[in-house]
C-alpha cells in the first residue's frame, strides 16, 4: 500500500491504520502486522534570497542546471540522499527524505551552502513588500 498526500509523517501513520481498520471492517483479511515506512517524502521551502543559477552551476559541485531543458537546478548535495530542485526565486523542492528531520536537515545545508558560496543574493525592497 502506497500513501500520499500526509502532511506529515503521523497523518501519513494514521491514514495507513485507518485504512487497514477499514479493510478489517469489509472482512477483507489482513494478515500479520503492519510494517509500515516512509520511503520519499517531497517539501517545498523558501530560501532568504533569489539565486543565480547560471553561477551556482558553476560554483558548486554536484549540481545540474539546463535552462533549455527545466528552470531549476537540480542540486545533489554530498551528504544526504534529498534531492533539492533549486530556483532563482528562492523557491525549492526537496525529495527523497524519509523523515520531516531528514528534509529540514537537507533544508538547512542547502541554505547554508549557497550563502556559504556568496550565491544568495538579497531581494529587491519593492519584491519584500508585496
Amino acid at each position: 500500500m502506497v500513501c500520499t498526500g500526509a502532511k506529515s509523517e503521523k497523518q501519513a501513520y494514521s491514514a495507513v491504520r485507518q485504512v487497514v481498520r477499514e479493510l478489517k471492517k469489509a472482512d477483507i483479511i489482513v494478515i500479520g502486522e503492519l510494517d509500515m515506512y516512509i520511503t520519499n517524502m517531497v517539501a517545498s521551502a523558501e530560501l532568504v534570497g533569489d539565486i543565480d543559477l547560471e553561477v551556482a552551476a558553476q560554483v558548486l559541485d554536484d549540481i545540474m542546471y539546463e535552462p533549455e531543458q527545466f528552470p531549476g537546478a537540480i542540486y545533489r548535495m554530498e551528504g544526504t540522499k534529498v534531492v533539492t530542485l533549486l530556483f532563482s526565486t528562492g523557491k525549492t523542492v526537496l525529495v527523497g527524505a524519509r523523515s520531516e528531520g531528514e528534509l529540514r536537515e537537507a533544508a538547512e545545508k542547502v541554505q547554508t551552502n549557497l550563502s556559504e558560496n556568496g550565491l544568495l543574493y538579497a531581494r529587491e525592497l519593492e519584491e519584500v513588500r508585496s
